[in-house]
């Protein structure tokens, strides 16, 4: 099972962006990944994700701002995050799945904030 290691987080102005980078110990090739957000005091959320063909889907909240993509030759996954909005704030973090077994990240913080 592999271990995922989350980068890229930060403090960003609204309408500023953010690239999110997820780093896999092991090949991901046949994982189906995904971000996850929690912010506080709100339960966790499936933000994005990409299927091993590189199909991907997004929550409606996100849709048309933020685009995931994975490069399996290097085994990490990334989220591009466009004209983010202070609801965007939370800890970021990515998931890998396969079958029944499931890998998440430590998670990464993203402030959205003037």
């Amino acid at each position: 099972q592999v271990q995922l290691v989350e980068s890229g987080g930060g403090l960003v102005q609204p309408g500023g962006s953010l690239r999110l980078s997820c780093a896999a110990s092991g090949s991901i090739t046949f994982y189906a990944m995904g971000w996850d957000r929690q912010a506080p005091g709100k339960q966790r959320e499936l933000v994005a994700t990409i299927t091993t063909g590189g199909s991907t889907n997004y929550v409606d909240s996100v849709k048309g701002r933020f685009t995931v993509s994975r490069d399996n030759a290097k085994n990490t996954v990334f989220l591009q995050m466009n004209s983010l909005k202070p609801e965007d704030t939370a800890v970021y973090y990515c998931n890998a799945k396969h079958g029944t077994m499931g890998a998440w990240g430590q998670g990464t913080q993203v402030t959205v904030s003037s």
